[in-house]
């Protein structure tokens, strides 16, 4: 019993701190997206085709300048529509910059199959305000049929 009180205290403290150093955000902007003519058809293969995405996210702060920031996207480029999961380790380069990379999660949905793909993300961006920010991600594919992707948007902390 003394451990279940021991752990139930642990927890709701835990929850306390974690909860007062998250913050809840929505974003989006535009994507352009860069394909080779020979990784598939994509209509009339463009180089370069513009898109949409928006979305949200969650910043965990987890220690004195680095934080965990998970987003979960909806994107849009030409005919094709995916969702988006990037998992970021983000580092404050200073009080108003920051740097994100990870692994990037991808679910393709397709009139004649749904794929997955995982890619890595790098992304910058900057604080316009405390609630405002900027940012710029470049997302690079690995596999033969994932074309590479340059984000630019803004986000916003409710």
């Amino acid at each position: 019993m003394k451990n279940l009180v021991t752990l139930i205290i642990i927890a709701v403290f835990t929850n306390t701190l974690v909860t007062a150093q998250t913050e809840f955000g929505i974003k989006g902007g535009l994507n352009f997206t860069f394909f080779k003519v020979t990784e598939g058809n994509f209509g009339t293969n463009p180089d370069t085709e513009v898109g949409y995405f928006g979305g949200v996210f969650v910043d965990f702060n987890i220690d004195e300048g680095f934080h965990i920031q998970p987003e979960l996207l909806y994107k849009g480029v030409g005919d094709f529509e995916f969702i988006n999961a990037p998992i970021y380790l983000k580092y404050d380069i200073n009080n108003n910059f920051h740097i994100l990379v990870g692994p990037s999660f991808n679910y393709f949905f397709d009139v004649v199959r749904n794929s997955f793909k995982v890619r890595a993300d790098v992304s910058l961006a900057y604080d316009l305000s405390s609630k405002l920010d900027i940012s710029m991600k470049y997302t690079l594919g690995f596999e033969e049929f994932s074309p590479n992707i340059l984000f630019l948007g803004l986000g916003y902390k409710l």
